[in-house]
């Protein structure tokens, strides 16, 4: 939403403490994050966040006009959203880590070798600098595996490496690198550095 220069107010809830799960589900009925909140309507799930704004907001163009990059973009998305778990589990997300390079797993670099194979076949069809040209519900989808990239210094190729630069480089991004590092909890588990995990 911050990307497109869509307004709105945010709920910042920390997870990880006692009364994390209530606050939530005052919100969400999954008891779980993100959740859009629109009046008496309550939308959770990155994907059904992302579809309910591209019908409420078509002037943002979401997500691509042509037909076959729409497609292409919901499928990159869908994985993303489902998939990666080896990534996920081996590098997780955390805006304060120190960039520290950590070695990957088989599994993980299956995963990198993935998403970089997606990310240069979209920025040599469709043009850059984002994965469909201008940014949108795919490169946010992608975010927090730019931040992974980022935070654990994982080795891609030219055109990836510039794909990554341009996310990091929106006003968007600084916002929110700023919002993390000025959050004044912790989960100390995160805050190890511990490279046998």
């Amino acid at each position: 939403m911050k990307g497109t220069g869509m307004t709105f107010e945010e709920t910042v809830i920390p997870l990880y403490e006692p009364e994390s799960k209530a606050a939530i589900l005052r919100y969400s009925p999954a008891g779980k994050v993100p959740i859009l909140v629109d009046g008496d309507r309550q939308v959770w799930e990155s994907l059904a966040i992302i579809e309910y704004l591209a019908e409420k907001f078509p002037e943002r163009r979401l997500w691509p006009d042509d037909a076959g990059a729409r497609a292409h973009a919901r499928a990159i998305s869908a994985e993303m959203h489902a998939g990666f778990m080896p990534l996920r589990r081996h590098c997780p997300m955390n805006f304060r880590r120190q960039p520290k390079a950590r070695e990957l797993t088989a599994e993980v670099k299956a995963d990198v070798a993935r998403i970089e194979a997606m990310w240069t076949d979209c920025r040599k069809r469709y043009g850059g600098p984002f994965l469909f040209g201008s940014f949108g519900a795919a490169d946010a989808m992608y975010a927090p595996v730019i931040s992974r990239f980022h935070s654990y210094r994982v080795e891609v190729g030219a055109a990836a490496r510039d794909y990554v630069n341009a996310v990091m480089a929106l006003p968007a991004w600084h916002e929110w690198s700023a919002a993390a590092h000025a959050e004044p909890w912790t989960v100390p588990s995160f805050e190890v550095d511990d490279d046998s995990r």
